[in-house]
């Protein structure tokens, strides 16, 4: 079921997906957006168990600040005994979630149906 999105920031929004927590990052991630959303991601990938699914499709422009982000919310995920998974698909943000190695730590998705239907895989994983 999903629940109508919540904005927490203007770069990111939230809201329920089946049994998952969805992260919806918006605009331009930079590193002022970051600054923005690392207190929200922090709370939400903080809880134990936690099953997130990181969407990137409305994002505009990426760059370190945002890799940064998507590296600690798995980091702290996983490190919690969470799931993650992660949806993308502007391909100047694959570009360069390939080029940095986030994507095999990572794998993009195309949509969050797509995510969770791999939900038994490696998706997310240490």
């Amino acid at each position: 079921m999903r629940r109508e999105p919540v904005s927490l920031t203007r770069h990111l929004r939230v809201y329920a997906y089946q049994a998952y927590t969805v992260l919806e990052f918006r605009g331009e991630i930079d590193i002022i957006a970051a600054d923005e959303i690392l207190p929200l991601l922090d709370r939400i990938t903080g809880r134990p168990g936690a099953r997130v699914v990181l969407d990137l499709r409305p994002v505009e422009f990426f760059d370190c600040s945002g890799l940064r982000l998507l590296y600690r919310a798995r980091a702290r995920i996983l490190g919690h005994d969470g799931q993650v998974h992660l949806v993308c698909t502007h391909p100047l943000t694959l570009r360069v979630l390939r080029v940095t190695g986030l994507s095999r730590l990572l794998p993009p998705h195309a949509t969050p149906d797509a995510a969770l239907a791999g939900a038994g895989s490696a998706s997310g994983a240490r």
